[in-house]
């Protein structure tokens, strides 16, 4: 059995989420949504393959609508997961360890909702526990289940660092997403390289300019 410790220091503890901790509670799936079957969906891939004037009997074609929906499985798995499941298991033996934890370069990919196109890079996140603390995996699985949806980058930020504030209730959260969007850099303006920053700090990063900077620091490894 986990040990039971003191709070790692006094404090306020960080500030509510602005959306509702019970949303991360349960999987993003709309129950009441009619979805529909698989051969449906098939059937419209196939509908966009000739829009774009493809001949969908062609040899190269004929799976097509099978493979992309499989890949449609994988890619926006993060719809059946539940925030809540991947954080719910802590550690209270940390021996009065009363920093933050940071984890820097966590590799994501996800899609852009308004072109359903890529986007992909990088996420550092920091959280300052009072008395236990979460598996370092479970970060990156709340980082996979968040961008395994369509998204735009300011929402997965929010909702990375909101699920944490919610589910471990810390002093503090801090995130930052730094991606490279190939809705803006293979199509319309088409600046390859250009990378999106966001950031979402509560707490005691939001309240105490020098921890936010010291995070900062750190993730840039200075």
């Amino acid at each position: 059995m986990d040990a039971i410790i003191k709070p790692i220091r006094s404090g306020k503890p960080a500030e509510k989420s602005e959306i509702p901790a019970s949303d991360y509670m349960a999987s993003a799936i709309d129950t009441d949504l009619v979805r529909p079957s698989r051969s449906e969906a098939e059937a419209a891939v196939k509908t966009l393959l000739a829009y774009i004037g493809e001949n969908t009997s062609r040899e190269g074609l004929l799976d097509t609508p099978r493979r992309m929906v499989e890949a449609y499985d994988e890619l926006f798995q993060g719809y059946a997961q539940c925030p809540a499941e991947i954080l719910d298991r802590t550690f209270g033996e940390t021996a009065g360890y009363d920093d933050f934890v940071l984890i820097r370069d966590i590799n994501f990919h996800s899609h852009c909702e308004h072109h359903v196109m890529p986007f992909y890079g990088k996420a550092h996140i920091a959280y300052a526990p009072v008395d236990r603390v979460v598996g370092l995996s479970k970060l990156a699985r709340l980082v996979d289940a968040f961008a395994h949806r369509l998204q735009t980058q300011e929402h997965l930020t929010a909702q990375v660092a909101g699920a944490i504030n919610a589910i471990l209730k810390p002093r503090g959260v801090a995130v930052v997403m730094e991606a490279e969007h190939t809705c803006m850099s293979v199509r319309g303006i088409a600046k390859e390289g250009a990378k999106t920053l966001t950031t979402r700090f509560t707490g005691v990063f939001q309240d105490n300019p020098d921890e936010q900077a010291r995070f900062l620091n750190m993730v840039r490894g200075v």
